[in-house]
């Protein structure tokens, strides 16, 4: 007879972070979408917005949402076909090249944070009672620490 697993079972632990991910963006989706956004588009522009002078240069941007130099290309492109971004080259090192948010992109994801603030607030703060959410938070950046320690944290 097969024993049942623990609860710190790797694949246990694994399939509750899978489960609740998926089961997160299917809560939050509708908030983005309902303004022409998808996740990585909303989470590039959220990280623009809160970087210095509102751009990030294309290899950080890269970086801080995890994907490819090629994938983030793509993205930049999508967004800025959309009026929400535009490239600038750097003047004193024409090799860095900057997402900058633009006017339209700010209004944009103006109109789509509240609601996303709101859905993140009651599926995941709400959820959990106030250590808990500490305990969380505080292990989920030991872990991003550890796991992606070139990534810049947006807190």
């Amino acid at each position: 007879m097969t024993e049942a697993p623990s609860d710190r079972d790797p694949i246990t632990v694994m399939g509750l972070l899978f489960e609740t991910h998926e089961g997160l963006i299917a809560k939050l989706e509708p908030t983005w979408r309902d303004h022409g956004l998808s996740g990585l588009e909303m989470n590039a522009l959220q990280r623009l917005s809160r970087s210095p002078g509102r751009r990030l240069r294309m290899v950080d941007l890269a970086t801080q949402t995890g994907l490819s130099t090629s994938g983030v290309t793509r993205l930049v492109d999508r967004l800025q076909r959309n009026g929400l971004v535009v490239r600038e080259t750097d003047p004193a090192d024409r090799r860095n090249t900057y997402a900058t948010l633009t006017q339209e992109g700010d209004a944009r994801l103006g109109q789509a944070l509240p609601e996303y603030r709101a859905a993140v607030q009651h599926w995941f703060i709400e959820q959990l009672p106030p250590d808990q959410l500490d305990s969380l938070l505080a292990a989920l950046r030991i872990l991003r620490d550890a796991l992606r320690p070139e990534a810049t944290a947006i807190t």
